[in-house]
């Protein structure tokens, strides 16, 4: 069991703590005015997140010491309980509708978001579909085709909510796979075609989808309804400064920002810790995408390499959105920042997946250290 920890990476497991910390303390600074007004408690929400995170400690345990390939014969299982959970939340007097979209459950005092479950396990199944089909991967029909119908299933399910921010996290990351699978690219380019089209339509069949992308082109030709939460994120970020005001000492979060413990957290963080808290933030990713790619690219077992990848790249990739969201870059989309954001489905389904990480990153020690050790010795024969 000593061996096995001096294996992992401990510099992405790390990484990955100090972000649940900072996290943990930026929603009590972020949520603590909503807090008071809804709950007259200002660290109702630092608690709850609090909870969700001692939650997460065993969680993340059990991950990194749980053999990797027991997800490859549970996948199965795992999508089926997925589509289960997604149409149950669509059931009324089941599942609660929350700002217009039926996302949740409740199971006791705790709420579950199933499209959280099903990013994790598209993740899985498409690592292990891919990773069974490399003998005829540059197939389209054969290789590329099959898994698709699944994906295809968990989305509709998901936009039925609605949520089309979490199904284009889950068509990202799955996205992300398949060219890391070895597709031929202009299998890729197609299919990326077949999306972006397909999230054209979905964003001008309703008002409030087009509203959400349009109002980022101009967000002060409308700065009082559909540009006014983009707006007031630029005056935060702009007020931050270097150094930011000091923590919990911000004043967007006091009713001028909506959603600033959740999708708009990175302002409060510029406002409050200035360009140097972010960059310590973005430090912190940079090493969970670095370290995580390590892992993928050491890695010599299918399954294990397009999971990592996956994992990676889908918390890599949500948190650009977040970032280009909140800085007017990207269309805003209700992408919550990976460790950060308030939300414990969120935050429990992430740490559970970087946990696989971690483990998935003891397997790639040993397959440096072997690919090391035959080099070192070929290089011996080589020399004598």
């Amino acid at each position: 069991m000593i061996n096995f920890f001096k294996k992992l990476d401990w510099l992405l497991l790390t990484a990955i703590v100090l972000l649940c910390i900072y996290g943990l303390i930026m929603i009590y600074s972020a949520g603590m005015l909503l807090g008071y007004e809804l709950h007259e408690d200002y660290a109702y929400f630092f608690d709850r997140q609090k909870t969700w995170l001692y939650l997460g400690i065993p969680v993340f345990i059990a991950a990194i010491i749980t053999p990797y390939k027991l997800y490859d014969r549970l996948t199965p299982l795992l999508v089926a309980l997925s589509i289960f959970s997604l149409l149950l939340v669509l059931v009324p007097f089941i599942g609660n509708e929350v700002n217009g979209a039926r996302s949740w459950f409740q199971l006791g005092s705790i709420s579950v978001q199933p499209a959280e479950i099903a990013k994790l396990v598209m993740i899985i199944y498409f690592a292990r579909v891919y990773a069974r089909k490399q003998p005829y991967i540059h197939q389209f029909g054969k290789g590329v085709a099959p898994p698709l119908a699944v994906l295809i299933l968990i989305l509709f399910l998901i936009i039925l909510q609605p949520d089309v921010g979490t199904g284009s996290m889950i068509t990202i990351a799955c996205g992300a796979i398949l060219i890391c699978s070895g597709a031929r690219w202009k299998h890729i380019l197609l299919l990326g075609s077949v999306a972006a089209l397909a999230i054209f339509i979905l964003a001008k069949t309703a008002s409030y989808r087009w509203a959400r992308i349009t109002s980022f082109v101009d967000p002060f030709g409308d700065a009082s309804d559909t540009g006014f939460q983009l707006v007031e994120s630029f005056i935060a970020i702009g007020n931050g400064g270097l150094l930011g005001r000091g923590l919990a000492q911000g004043v967007h979060k006091l009713g001028y920002l909506p959603e600033a413990h959740t999708d708009f957290i990175l302002a409060v963080i510029s406002e409050e810790l200035g360009i140097f808290g972010i960059l310590i933030l973005f430090l912190l990713y940079g090493i969970v995408l670095v370290r995580g790619v390590r892992v993928g690219v050491s890695l010599k077992d299918p399954f294990g390499k397009l999971l990592a990848f996956g994992i990676t790249f889908q918390i890599s990739s949500q948190v650009f959105i977040n970032a280009g969201a909140v800085s007017g870059l990207v269309p805003i989309t209700g992408i919550t920042l990976p460790f950060i954001s308030y939300g414990g489905s969120s935050l429990l389904i992430t740490i559970f997946a970087a946990g696989i990480l971690v483990h998935l990153s003891k397997h790639a020690t040993i397959a440096r250290e072997a690919r090391e050790e035959t080099e070192t010795t070929w290089g011996q024969k080589v020399t004598s």
